[in-house]
């Protein structure tokens, strides 16, 4: 568009020029050899731009002769690059369809028409040729030989990666990701399994660089980084709480600033301080990270700040932490676990019955029966409520891949992933009891299979549904080693829960004499018994 606007103003510029002389009239003399020539000035302007447009013509002639061998040859040149292209694209489209014999055949094809020094996408498709042929080692030579070249470095530590993930060599996976991310930080892959690596042999240091550079490149967001600075800052405190304990105590609180609500980041940061005696600092962080999500860590930590205090400053320091999160069971839980120690019975009877009330879990039942035993001694009340323990959920726990630790970790043992553990209730179990006394009457009633007979099917009685009584009975009666629970509980159950061998899990109950009896006539087809 912009040669054919400089065209069209050349020739009104020629145009306007022509009209320009044509209204100047006038001669122009040419004396040459003796002789006079004695044209108009119109015609000798057109002599001048005919001789040019001549000369102009001639001399593209004569280069366009001169150049015609380059010319035809950079035609075939070009129309083999096409060919070329044409088949690497081919084979990249084949390579990821899973094809390799077309894959070979094209790379093969590419090769003869592209020198493959020009184009690195042959090495890589010649790679994945070999990987689809199963010649593991052809491919790894191919991405060893693309280390000597800068533009291709980064794909050949890549496919060196994968290869040595495939045959389980993780230091050697390592290795090639650390060397990629030394180069090219932003690289997710390179990053992640150099940060495993760091984390694995304790380099904090390290780890928190590498966090910093994949903030920089924005290659994860900053809420996130933060949360990874803060993790791997509160696993340096830790690793340091001994050793240097100014050290610790400045990366806890960092830790602890980055993230206000992470348990673990306060209660280092709280510890590293009331170790420099700066109990009011300490307790203000625990306070605050309290106030955002009760924890039994925090509580304990809290309450025993000052070592020397007597029980019933732990007490109130407790009650000082109700007051912060009301109608929490947790909060009801530390008051009880504090009374308790203080010989408050009553107090710790009123709080863990509360906390039962908020949240029926394992460890409010456990507490109710160390308080039974501690006041009455009434050892069938004190079996009851462990009965009850055994039927209820389980407690929150640190759980990271199927892991449950009772100290929070910063990496998975099973994995190696940063910051994997989180606080919940663990999986429940296939064969766990529940007291159903409070569900309908009409409930139905689903056997599970009991661990070590997987050929036994799920049986479902519904005691409501006309005939299914005498079912019902037979169900109970039988010998077959399974444990009925609710349909609701049934479909709880998340679908790749593993069954557990009951001695691991459940303690066979005796028969206990000191149950209620009014709680045994209570008993129907609709309560559940063990195995």
């Amino acid at each position: 568009m912009i040669r054919l606007l400089a065209f069209l103003i050349v020739v009104f510029s020629l145009g306007l020029g022509f009209a320009w002389l044509a209204d100047r009239p006038g001669d122009m003399v040419v004396t040459f050899n003796g002789y006079q020539y004695q044209v108009s000035l119109m015609v000798a302007a057109v002599a001048v731009v005919a001789v040019v447009a001549g000369v102009m013509i001639v001399w593209w002639l004569i280069k366009s002769l001169w150049n015609s061998p380059y010319t035809i040859s950079r035609y075939f040149r070009v129309r083999r690059r096409d060919r070329g292209y044409q088949a690497l694209s081919t084979g990249m489209i084949a390579a990821g369809a899973g094809d390799g014999a077309l894959a070979r055949k094209k790379t093969k094809e590419a090769a003869k028409l592209i020198r493959s020094d020009q184009e690195p996408l042959i090495h890589l498709l010649e790679a994945q040729a070999s990987l689809l042929e199963g010649d593991h080692e052809g491919a790894r030579q191919k991405f060893e030989s693309m280390l000597d070249d800068p533009e291709m470095r980064l794909l050949g530590l890549r496919g060196l990666y994968l290869e040595a993930e495939r045959l389980g060599d993780r230091n050697a996976a390592r290795h090639y990701a650390g060397r990629a991310a030394a180069v090219a930080p932003q690289l997710a892959w390179a990053a992640e399994s150099t940060l495993e690596e760091l984390t694995e042999r304790g380099d904090w240091d390290g780890a928190l660089k590498l966090v910093d550079a994949q903030k920089s490149t924005r290659q994860i967001e900053r809420d996130a980084a933060n949360r990874r600075r803060a993790v791997l800052l509160t696993a340096k405190a830790q690793s340091l709480a001994d050793s240097d304990p100014a050290a610790a105590r400045t990366a806890a609180i960092e830790a602890n600033r980055l993230q206000p609500d992470f348990a673990p980041a306060a209660v280092a940061a709280a510890a590293a301080l009331f170790k420099q005696n700066d109990v009011r600092k300490g307790s203000k962080i625990l306070e605050a990270a309290w106030k955002a999500e009760p924890h039994p860590e925090i509580a304990e930590l809290y309450t025993h700040a000052r070592p020397g205090d007597a029980v019933l400053d732990r007490l109130n320091r407790a009650k000082k932490l109700q007051e912060m999160k009301k109608n929490h069971a947790e909060s009801s839980m530390t008051v009880a676990r504090a009374a308790l120690d203080a010989q408050d019975l009553s107090t710790a009877r009123r709080e863990a019955e509360a906390a039962i009330r908020m949240d029926r879990r394992e460890g409010a039942y456990l507490l109710l029966a160390d308080i039974e035993e501690a006041e009455t001694g009434d050892q069938g009340k004190v079996r009851q409520l462990l009965s009850k323990a055994v039927r209820a959920p389980r407690d929150p726990a640190w759980v990271a891949d199927g892991v449950i630790s009772e100290r929070w970790a910063p990496v998975s043992p099973v994995t190696g992933r940063l910051d994997a553990f989180e606080w919940r209730a663990p999986m429940e179990r296939l064969g766990q009891l529940i007291d159903n006394r409070d569900e309908e009457p009409d409930a139905p009633v689903v056997a599970i299979e009991a661990p070590g007979r997987p050929e036994k099917p799920v049986e479902v009685i519904d005691h409501a549904a006309p005939g299914n009584e005498a079912a019902a009975k037979d169900a109970e009666s039988r010998e077959d080693h399974v444990t009925p629970v609710t349909a609701a509980a049934f479909a709880a159950v998340p679908a790749d829960a593993e069954a557990v061998e009951p001695a691991e899990e459940l303690a066979r109950l005796p028969d206990d004499p000191g149950v209620d009896p009014d709680d045994e006539a209570e008993k129907s087809p609709r309560r559940f018994r063990l195995f």
